[in-house]
């Protein structure tokens, strides 16, 4: 493994060395890699959010999305029988603007305030300290505590929300081609550029494709992330065991059709 030249160029090197000595890798593969990675990934090494970052999600453009937020999580900790403790989970809490906003808009019932707990998901050094310093006023009665996974929150009753998550997670792309569905995985060419190429037929397995693509046409392309699958899935395990709510906000379709969504921004603007 050529971990000294890694070092030296960064993630791009060390995805190139580590394809050209296990082959191509799925595109979750490289996505977890590219977002992740603890030395080099996109989250844990700057700051995205922002005029100066890459993208700006809605609690950045109004104050009144948090608040509303807020004002939601008030409503379903009644509805779910105003809870002496809980906890209030927010993952992929962003620069803390969404939290700082709901928890402003919840002091209008102190109650709720009193009962809460704050639990915020995050792999970003960089991301928890501006959302320390975005939370820094912020009081309720069972604090506020970080967590790198969602399997470290504490059991309990829980009001979960997540903003532009779900879409952010690694995905497995598929083509439709003559011999069946194949896995579209990443390669090195011989120039040294990242490129997209077909694994063989046997690289895919059908149960793993929504019934609702059978009949997509050739050429099309189907995406799954079974990192969104498995969150959902413990996610609905917690709500079960000990009563809650969770609210998810993103962007997709109404109905599940094959389309490619992968996509790179730069300076607020598409990137290869």
């Amino acid at each position: 493994m050529t971990v000294l030249a890694a070092e030296r160029d960064g993630l791009g090197r060390y995805l190139a060395a580590l394809i050209r000595e296990s082959g191509p890798i799925t595109i979750a593969h490289f996505m977890a890699e590219a977002l992740a990675n603890p030395r080099w990934g996109y989250y844990t090494t700057r700051e995205p959010i922002g005029r100066t970052g890459d993208f700006i999600t809605a609690p950045e453009v109004s104050q009144m999305f948090g608040e509303m937020i807020g004002l939601w999580c008030v409503d379903a900790w009644e509805r779910l029988g105003r809870p002496a403790a809980f906890r209030l989970v927010e993952i992929g809490p962003g620069r803390g603007t969404l939290m700082k906003d709901a928890l402003r808009a919840a002091r209008v019932a102190p109650a709720f305030i009193a009962a809460a707990a704050v639990d915020l998901v995050e792999v970003s050094p960089m991301l928890r300290a501006q959302q320390t310093a975005a939370l820094a006023d912020a009081r309720t009665g069972g604090g506020i505590s970080w967590h790198a996974e969602l399997g470290s929150v504490p059991a309990g009753p829980l009001i979960l929300a997540a903003n532009e998550l779900l879409d952010a997670l690694p995905i497995h792309q598929y083509q439709r081609t003559l011999a069946g569905w194949r896995e579209r995985l990443v390669d090195v060419a011989a120039d040294g550029a990242f490129r997209f190429v077909l694994g063989d037929p046997s690289s895919c397995d059908p149960i793993t494709l929504p019934e609702a693509f059978s009949g997509a046409s050739i050429g099309a392309i189907v995406e799954v992330s079974p990192a969104a699958q498995a969150l959902i899935e413990d996610i609905a395990r917690r709500l079960t065991a000990a009563h809650g709510i969770a609210l998810f906000i993103d962007i997709g379709r109404s109905e599940s059709a094959p389309a490619e969504t992968l996509q790179a921004v730069r300076s607020h603007a598409g990137h290869p």
